[in-house]
């Protein structure tokens, strides 16, 4: 694990792969074919192997063509991580249905604003959220079909258990429908930190081939047991349980992150792949009882959907010997688009979102135009080409026609490449401070204050200064035992660590950092209360 690598170019251990023009569902076919006794999905003290996992697939896939769920229909699911999801998520794809995920947290006006957006038919809800559910569906007309899964008798007109549906259809393989590849299976809907969530149209073409890219990237074996809190209403989640699938893999579920159960089921799993968003690590790498726990069966920690500060990086791999590895991608790329090596601790780079994935092609363009194509170290739009490239917005065509031009989908994350072909993201285009014509990216100053020993966490954002547009504010959260240190301090020390016109301009301690679940900090919160303020 290194700052600086050796000269690489990505292709030369990445080269062109094979990808089948097969429904997304084909994948869990094939491995119930190859690996029918493997244990695909690992949750609580129980197992399914990837031969039962085929049959629950077959079986809800045949009640939701019994319920009339036809081709092309939107059905939401509202569950945390558990094995009905995996089953539902499948099953929909095997009818040509759209699996639409939601996030388990929602509450009533984001679960209409969903449903209703979405035209979702029918949702899968896991049983404690059910009356989130019922109190708007008389504003959803479209939705003609609820489905509780959980342990209890579902409550509410017109809803139908989970569990028995399943029991009542035989295993075999539903009535066979025509999916093209191009067909979409996925609206997954865009974290929304700037305004309403868009839903993003990805295909069974990009599913299948972002799986086999990650995969690849990951080195993934069937032997391999993964690690899996990430939510699978987030792409990366997602992303994670069709790469387990693909691999032939086992998935250990939670249904969210707690340190104390994680390690234990890294333990008694021999976990792997370990796989994590910032905060997470953030927090882990300075947990007093790490040093207690054995991590030695983790081959690699892949940190994902948000910027991780290097240092955090350094400090969970002094304490348990384990790489971390960044990658990058979004939910338009199905998501992944990069990843550091993880074969080679050599060609680690720390601060860098890694190499391009197989058969990807980015290219950097100027900020204003979007049209200058630039080169080595000089900073711009990140702009990514590939078979994993969203289809489009969903109702959206112009926000399509900004975000896909000739192919290429313009990111709105800004960054460079290197010479040697790392890319290194720097900012979202819309979050770039102005400070007198200088464009200051947050994350670089949330990067070097990380390095102090007294910040636990940090945001920073741009705020109204009459002379120079915006100033540098950041947001502190302490660490425990450095309760004492200081605004003074804190922007003395960055100071002489940036250049001039980066200066931090003010410091405000915190208790918490507002963040979206995958650990992307929402600057606008932050921004609103300055607002308020004022």
């Amino acid at each position: 694990m290194i700052d600086t690598p050796k000269i690489v170019r990505p292709e030369f251990f990445r080269p062109p792969l094979d990808y089948p023009q097969i429904p997304y569902d084909r994948m869990l076919s094939q491995a119930a074919a190859r690996w029918p006794e493997n244990v695909a999905l690992a949750f609580r003290d129980g197992s399914l192997t990837y031969r039962e996992l085929e049959a629950l697939a077959n079986r809800f896939a045949r009640a939701l063509a019994r319920l009339g769920v036809r081709r092309g229909e939107r059905v939401c699911l509202f569950l945390a991580n558990c094995p009905e999801y995996v089953v539902a998520f499948y099953a929909i794809a095997r009818i040509g249905a759209v699996v639409s995920p939601m996030n388990p947290s929602y509450r009533e006006r984001e679960v209409q604003y969903q449903l209703d957006d979405s035209e979702a038919v029918a949702v899968v809800v896991q049983q404690d959220l059910l009356p989130v559910v019922e109190a708007v569906r008389g504003q959803l007309p479209r939705l003609r079909h609820v489905i509780s899964v959980g342990a209890g008798v579902p409550s509410g007109e017109g809803v139908r258990a989970f569990t028995a549906l399943v029991a009542a259809e035989p295993a075999a393989a539903p009535p066979a429908v025509e999916i093209r590849a191009d067909d979409v299976v996925a609206l997954p809907y865009s974290s929304g930190t700037t305004g309403f969530p868009k839903g993003v149209l990805i295909s069974h073409r990009n599913l299948v081939c972002n799986n086999i890219q990650m995969v690849a990237c990951g080195r993934f074996r069937e032997t391999d047991r993964l690690m899996v809190f990430l939510p699978f209403y987030h792409i990366y989640g997602a992303m994670l349980m069709g790469g387990s699938v693909y691999a032939g893999a086992t998935a250990v579920l939670m249904e969210r992150f707690e340190p104390n159960e994680c390690m234990r089921l890294i333990k008694a799993h021999g976990i792997t792949l370990f796989f994590v968003v910032p905060p997470v690590l953030v927090m882990l790498s300075a947990w007093p009882e790490l040093d207690k726990h054995d991590l030695g069966s983790v081959r690699f920690t892949m940190c994902g959907a948000a910027p991780l500060a290097p240092e955090v990086a350094r400090r969970f791999t002094e304490r348990t010997g384990v790489m971390v590895v960044q990658g990058y991608g979004m939910t338009e790329a199905s998501p992944l688009t990069h990843l550091n090596a993880i074969h080679d601790p050599a060609l680690n780079v720390l601060a860098s979102a890694g190499l391009l994935a197989h058969d990807t092609e980015q290219k950097v363009v100027d900020i204003e135009t979007g049209e200058k194509v630039l080169g080595p170290g000089e900073v711009g739009e990140i702009c990514i080409r590939g078979p994993q490239i969203m289809q489009g917005y969903w109702k959206a065509p112009e926000a399509t026609a900004a975000a896909l031009r000739e192919g290429w989908l313009y990111t709105g994350d800004i960054g460079y490449v290197d010479e040697h072909g790392y890319t290194f993201i720097q900012d979202r285009k819309k979050e770039m401070i102005k400070y007198k014509g200088f464009g200051i990216a947050p994350a670089e100053i949330e990067a070097l204050l990380f390095e102090h020993p007294g910040v636990a966490d940090v945001a920073v954002i741009g705020t109204p200064d009459p002379e120079a547009g915006e100033i540098p504010k950041a947001f502190v959260v302490r660490r425990a035992a450095s309760a004492a240190v200081t605004e003074a301090e804190l922007v003395a020390w960055a100071k002489g660590r940036l250049a001039g016109y980066k200066t931090i301009h003010g410091v405000e301690f915190v208790d918490a950092i507002p963040k979206t679940a995958s650990g992307k900090i929402l600057r606008r919160v932050l921004k609103e209360r300055e607002q308020a303020k004022r």
